[in-house]
């Protein structure tokens, strides 16, 4: 009695209609997203007259650029957030690092509890606890200071979650061959563990730094004077309409705020969705 190896099940084909369908909605979302940032780079780098006209022929200029700088303290500003967004970005690497390699790699009481806590931190908006933070800055006269705007954000529970999952990652064979050859626990971290997180910790630092050049809300609570502003703070001036909206100007103080942020994303873009897809749940 012979026996016929059955038949493979036939392979997957995308229709081209739908395959068609999907590229032009990529496109179009493209599009969408681009506009806005399209529009503020024609507005920022021609006059005022036009703002809400599109001609190829128009004059470029700088002056918006110019008249922009000179609106407000720029300079101070950006040394604000540069000093913030370094203070932060260094407390949650420490931070995080040493509380995901004591998540991942050691065994103590109440280990899966505290992991439990730090993943509820990440269902809690921070701006429901802008009233708690800021009794508690008051509390501590660092009210109207660089270091009540960070403060609250020094301990990560996404910094401690990406990392744990990271390390997770990280053959025990290595952590082995590091503790028989003497190193201890924090040289095994720091020679073993934070080399190999490389591509997380970029792409962390990216979204840490994003999260707080941009971040509005608590700074604009917490500060009051021009020596503590972020620049998303200091642009609120240009909000005021008492002698009207100039659109380029505004548009032009955008750029300059947000240009160092675009300028980090398209130079480290692979590395900041590799990281993501290696450090995937598991």
């Amino acid at each position: 009695m012979s026996t016929s190896t059955p038949p493979p099940p036939p392979a997957f084909h995308v229709a081209p209609a739908s395959r068609a369908l999907e590229t032009a909605g990529a496109w179009l979302l493209g599009l969408l997203w681009i506009l806005p940032l399209a529009y503020a780079v024609w507005t920022a780098f021609h006059p005022s007259a036009f703002s809400t006209r599109f001609e190829l022929g128009a004059p470029l200029t700088l002056q918006n650029f110019v008249n922009a700088w000179n609106a407000a303290p720029f300079a101070r500003y950006f040394l604000n957030t540069t000093m913030l967004v370094a203070m932060v970005l260094a407390a949650q690497l420490v931070l995080g690092t040493l509380a995901a390699y004591a998540l991942a790699r050691f065994e103590f009481p109440g280990r899966n509890l505290v992991f439990a806590l730090i993943l509820l931190q990440l269902m809690v908006m921070p701006d429901v606890l802008i009233v708690e933070n800021y009794a508690t800055m008051n509390a501590l006269g660092l009210r109207d200071t660089i270091l009540a705007i960070g403060l609250p954000y020094f301990a990560s529970a996404f910094g401690i979650f990406l990392l744990r999952q990271t390390f997770k990652t990280v053959p025990r064979e290595l952590d082995d061959a590091a503790r028989v050859e003497g190193a201890s626990a924090l040289q095994v971290l720091l020679k073993v563990y934070v080399p190999l997180a490389r591509p997380v910790y970029l792409a962390y630092t990216l979204v840490s730094v994003s999260y707080h050049w941009n971040n509005f809300l608590w700074p604009l609570i917490i500060t009051n004077s021009v020596e503590t502003r972020p620049l998303t703070v200091g642009l609120q001036v240009f909000s005021s309409t008492d002698q009207g909206v100039d659109w380029s100007i505004i548009t032009a103080a955008t750029l300059m705020t947000s240009a160092p942020l675009l300028v980090g994303f398209l130079l480290f873009q692979r590395q900041f969705v590799q990281s993501f897809m290696r450090a995937g749940i598991r």
